[in-house]
């Protein structure tokens, strides 16, 4: 990669050339490549074309340089990147006797303005996504980070940006740097430990990623009064709460598309009782968020639950809800059956049911059930008379999708959305939906 603030005339004209190309075409048949730094050029062209949907405020950016390939694959959305400064805003804004941090972000928490924080560290700086989001909460900030090339990525980026006037970058380790630190350095601390072993194996456990954190707590609350931490969505979030005992005050699970990205972990110094963690669940526009306390009484109550307040039968249905994926992750399903007065079909089927017209604020998706049926074979006719295209989904049901597309002869697509699952009687269901 060449001197970033001195990226050469040709390698210049030719990114801004081809900046619309195909990449692979253009690796095969450069044209007039002459004096043309070319890797780093399809390098340049490949990030700003993957920028354009995951990060378009960067694309946006005409200066911005990009890393490789798997670098843009890797790193933040901007989604969940302005997730994490809208936090950040929150948390410091509480601290300063603002708004409670569990507070919904408004629309406009990432823009530019009084910042409510002093000073952020970032431990695991990488290609600066999140940094450069987070960076905006704050008065200063500063982004650390082992290897070279990425500072001097990072460097030239917050420049381009326009952030180079709160931000310095630190060229070293994130472990020394922290045992450098005096107490009470920072607002707040940020890291996403690296979740690869030093052979490239990925890793999940808190514990065999890079750096420790959880070895670290007790220093990193030192320095900051808040740590934030950016944890695999592969993680078991309650042993992660229990991990950290009661240092832990939030979690949130974040995914767009549908999709889980990240869960992160919002340390205090003053201990949480366990009940008192507070839980946000987010998916793009839809959120959900519940003290977890709230959800081990739901849980309690939902086995306690009376004939008169039972919700309607599955045979009378109307409307079939599916969690997104944070609430997945999350598991609150006695809650959201307390919230959204709907009834779970069975526990391990993880779909809801109820009557009348769908919800809109349910955080998931909403179904109009068109009929049920069981697997018997005229059952199955009488349900699917006039259709022969349909989109599968099974729930704790013995049969996969592929399995069951087959003895149903149905052809993928469509309007009509099939749900296989098995209710709490043992009954393997089968509902046919459109969506509401």
């Amino acid at each position: 990669m060449p001197n970033l603030p001195n990226i050469d005339e040709p390698t210049r004209a030719f990114i801004a050339a081809h900046r619309d190309e195909d990449v692979r075409e253009l690796a095969l048949h450069p044209g007039h490549a002459e004096g043309v730094d070319l890797p780093f050029a399809l390098d340049q062209i490949a990030g700003r074309r993957k920028a354009l949907s995951k990060l378009p405020e960067w694309a946006a950016c005409e200066d911005v340089v990009y890393p490789p390939h798997l670098a843009m694959e890797q790193c933040s959305s901007q989604f969940t990147a302005r997730y994490k400064a809208d936090l950040a805003r929150r948390l410091m804004a509480a601290r300063t006797g603002g708004a409670p941090t569990n507070d919904k972000p408004a629309a406009s928490d990432c823009a530019d303005g009084a910042a409510p924080g002093r000073e952020l560290i970032d431990l695991t700086g990488g290609f600066g996504v999140d940094f450069s989001y987070m960076a905006r909460a704050f008065e200063h900030a500063t982004y650390v980070e082992r290897q070279t090339q990425l500072c001097d990525l990072a460097g030239h980026n917050m420049a381009a940006l326009g952030l180079e006037g709160r931000t310095r970058i630190i060229n070293g380790d994130s472990v020394a740097y922290l045992n450098g630190l005096p107490a009470d350095s920072a607002s707040m601390v940020f890291a996403d430990p690296a979740r690869r072993d030093e052979h490239g194996a990925r890793t999940y456990a808190i514990a065999d990623c890079t750096p420790d954190v959880l070895a670290l707590k007790d220093r990193l609350l030192e320095v900051a009064p808040i740590v934030m931490i950016k944890l695999s969505p592969m993680l078991d979030w309650r042993k992660t709460v229990a991990d950290f005992g009661r240092a832990v005050a939030e979690v949130h699970i974040v995914s767009t598309g549908n999709e889980c990205k990240e869960l992160l972990v919002v340390l205090r110094r003053r201990p949480t009782a366990a009940d008192d963690v507070w839980i946000a669940c987010v998916n793009d526009g839809q959120w959900l968020e519940y003290a977890l306390g709230e959800e081990t009484e739901a849980a309690a109550a939902a086995t306690m639950e009376t004939e008169s307040a039972r919700p309607v039968p599955i045979g009378e249905a109307t409307t079939l809800y599916e969690p997104n994926a944070s609430l997945m992750k999350a598991g609150c399903f006695a809650l959201l059956s307390r919230r959204f007065h709907v009834r779970q079909i069975a526990p391990n089927s993880h779909l809801y049911v109820g009557s009348g017209t769908a919800d809109p604020t349910f955080p998931g998706r909403a179904f109009a059930v068109q009929a049920t049926s069981t697997m018997n074979k005229r059952e199955l006719k009488a349900a699917l008379a006039g259709i022969d295209q349909a989109n599968v989904a099974v729930r704790n049901f013995p049969l996969t999708v592929a399995q069951l597309r087959r003895k149903l002869k149905l052809r993928d697509g469509g309007d009509v959305y099939l749900f296989a699952t098995t209710t709490a009687d043992g009954t393997h269901t089968l509902f046919v939906t459109r969506k509401a």
